[in-house]
């Protein structure tokens, strides 16, 4: 199994995360340095909080950087929560704030994806909900049709329709699982969801130490 980095910028519980991947006996390091996220061989990216925040620890830190390097050479990295946020282009969170951009599109609060359909639903949204899948993906080959996984989060990426794996319906049809070549989100928490993220997660390291993400 693929040695797996996860980017610890002071955002994010990073304590659950790392004792999924241990469970799963993948080697795991959680860390800051820019030496020890190139050797991984996948990286993972969580968070939770404030995306304007979070992307500007990653660029003071020099780590936007660092993951840029790593996913031009082909590395594997998967967003979880607020971490496929910040894979998209830019987030309308509190203001206008620039992400990462290696995925098309905007983050938006759920509650004005709601106002424009008329929909009158609990904001965040926080709870178990069945994954329907979009399209086939190695992260989701070993996952049942309709397999719950946990959301907690109050924004939506409007990802684009060719970069869908799964959705989930919460009022609207809220992208879960995206991806663009090697760079991969969750917007539920895999180290959250039992044996269906334990498998979402093994799926993202087998995949990467083969080299087929």
């Amino acid at each position: 199994m693929s040695t797996a980095a996860i980017v610890d910028y002071g955002v994010g519980n990073l304590f659950s995360l790392t004792g999924a991947l241990r469970r799963l006996g993948a080697p795991t390091v959680v860390t800051s340095d820019a030496d020890a996220i190139r050797a991984a061989d996948a990286i993972i990216l969580p968070g939770v909080g404030a995306f304007g925040d979070a992307a500007a620890r990653l660029r003071a830190s020099g780590l936007a950087d660092v993951l840029d390097e790593r996913i031009g050479a082909g590395v594997p990295l998967m967003g979880i929560c607020l971490g496929m946020q910040l894979l998209f282009e830019r987030s309308f969170e509190y203001g206008e704030h620039a992400g990462l951009g290696y995925l098309p599109g905007s983050v938006v609060p759920l509650s004005e994806a709601f106002a424009r359909d008329g929909i009158d639903l609990k904001v965040p949204h926080m709870g178990w909900n069945a994954l329907d899948r979009v399209r086939d993906d190695v992260l989701i080959a070993d996952v049942p049709e309709g397999a719950c996984v946990y959301f907690v989060h109050s924004y939506v990426a409007d990802a684009r329709p060719e970069h869908l794996v799964a959705t989930a319906s919460y009022g609207i049809d809220v992208p879960a699982i995206v991806r663009a070549g090697n760079v991969c989100g969750c917007q539920f928490h895999p180290e959250k969801s039992g044996d269906v993220g334990l498998s979402i997660l093994a799926a993202f390291l087998d995949d990467a130490k083969g080299g087929r993400i």
